[in-house]
């Protein structure tokens, strides 16, 4: 079944885009009286699935950048607001939507795509790899004592949560320098500060650094405060924390962990090798709740991407990329630590495009997906030669929800 996919423009096409996605969701709690949701499309990203004149599908994105390995930022477009009325389901509408979204990021020479999946079977098939994972995390505030060895920090302040949001994203624009951040836009951010204004609740805000040289923040709230006096685990919510120094990780920890009248810190996104445990003389005052994958990315041109992160160690091996949905993609990448480029010789290892798009960041290791059969090896050594090439020090996170 053929469906009609279009760029959706005016205010009355972008309301029923919202509208589609969020019945699509069935569980999204309803948005702030007054919210004018056309202000979180970017014009002519936003795309409609017609059934007749029906819009029974959409799918959007913003333009941003990725950090890869090396600091290097790619030009990327973060897929969003994917969503298809339960009366058409299963009926091709998410393929239409996403091979014109790719065709388009492809035209407007977007190097990656990356997204968050409300289901895990769906994108691999249009070349999506899970590059990233998020840890959630609960601290036993009490329980947590620094280690004498711990640095300090330098200053922390309290600022208003109302009047920050510029402050916060200088601060955040300063520290994307780990694989997997992601640039976020001015629409990003008006997103927080209206769910912020909506919230009935508290909302606080901690920055860490000297006037005119902050270098991190915390955002956060607490929860049940209607029995918070007589409550015996009173938990604050971490919804956003970014240091771009140790100074100021370090700070920011103690200024969470010396918060009186809490007990537990819930943390719901942390990268998996956050230190946060070791800092600590007691490890168990930290529980990973679950990890979870976090990003999905999708390689959309392969060779600009190659080209753009960095490698390291001995040797080189020839990458075979097969790539169904951007047939352009598809070829042999000699690699090495002087970079990435297009070989006619024979390949000593072939992947998918999905599968190259989960060791893109250096989030999962060679060896994992040769034993799941995603990787596929033709010459002895070159497995490990691929490994040190990759390799990162840290693993890939992002930290930002869309």
């Amino acid at each position: 079944m053929s469906f009609d996919v279009r760029v959706l423009s005016g205010e009355d096409d972008l309301l029923a885009a919202s509208a589609t996605f969020r019945t699509a969701l069935i569980g999204l709690p309803p948005l702030p009286p007054g919210t004018d949701v056309t202000e979180f499309f970017e014009p002519g990203r936003t795309l409609g699935a017609f059934d007749g004149g029906r819009l029974v599908g959409t799918a959007d994105s913003y333009a941003s950048t990725l950090t890869v390995p090396g600091g290097a930022r790619a030009p990327h477009a973060a897929v969003t607001h994917v969503g298809v009325l339960p009366t058409h389901t299963r009926r091709g509408v998410v393929t239409a939507l996403m091979r014109r979204q790719l065709a388009d990021a492809a035209a407007r020479g977007e190097v990656v795509a990356t997204l968050r999946a409300s289901e895990a079977v769906i994108y691999e098939r249009f070349g999506y790899g899970i590059a990233s994972s998020s840890a959630r995390r609960e601290v036993s505030r009490r329980q947590a004592v620094p280690r004498p060895g711990v640095p300090r920090g330098g200053p922390v302040r309290l600022a208003d949560p109302a009047a920050s949001w510029k402050l916060l994203a200088q601060i955040y624009e300063s520290a994307t320098g780990r694989a997997g951040m992601i640039g976020r836009p001015a629409s990003w951010w008006r997103q927080q500060e209206q769910r912020q204004a909506a919230a009935p609740g508290p909302a606080y805000v901690a920055v860490h650094g000297r006037d005119g040289r902050e270098d991190g923040y915390v955002r956060y709230h607490p929860t049940g405060t209607e029995e918070w006096f007589t409550s015996r685990d009173r938990v604050i919510v971490v919804d956003d924390f970014v240091a771009a120094t140790p100074e100021a990780y370090a700070g920011l920890v103690r200024y969470l962990l010396g918060l009186d009248l809490v007990d537990r810190i819930v943390l719901p996104s942390t990268a998996p090798d956050d230190p946060l445990p070791l800092l600590l003389t007691d490890d168990r005052a930290v529980r990973t709740v679950c990890v979870r994958d976090e990003t999905w990315l999708r390689l959309v041109d392969v060779p600009a991407a190659l080209s753009l992160r960095a490698y390291r160690g001995p040797g080189r091996v020839a990458l075979a990329v097969t790539d169904d949905l951007l047939p352009g993609n598809t070829g042999t990448y000699l690699i090495s630590e002087d970079g990435a480029a297009r070989t006619e010789g024979p390949a000593d290892l072939t992947v998918d495009v999905a599968t190259l798009g989960a060791l893109y960041l250096g989030g999962s290791r060679w060896w994992q997906h040769a034993r799941a059969g995603r990787v596929a090896v033709h010459r002895d050594g070159a497995l490990e030669t691929a490994e040190a090439l990759f390799h990162t020090d840290a693993l890939p996170f992002s930290g930002t929800g869309f």
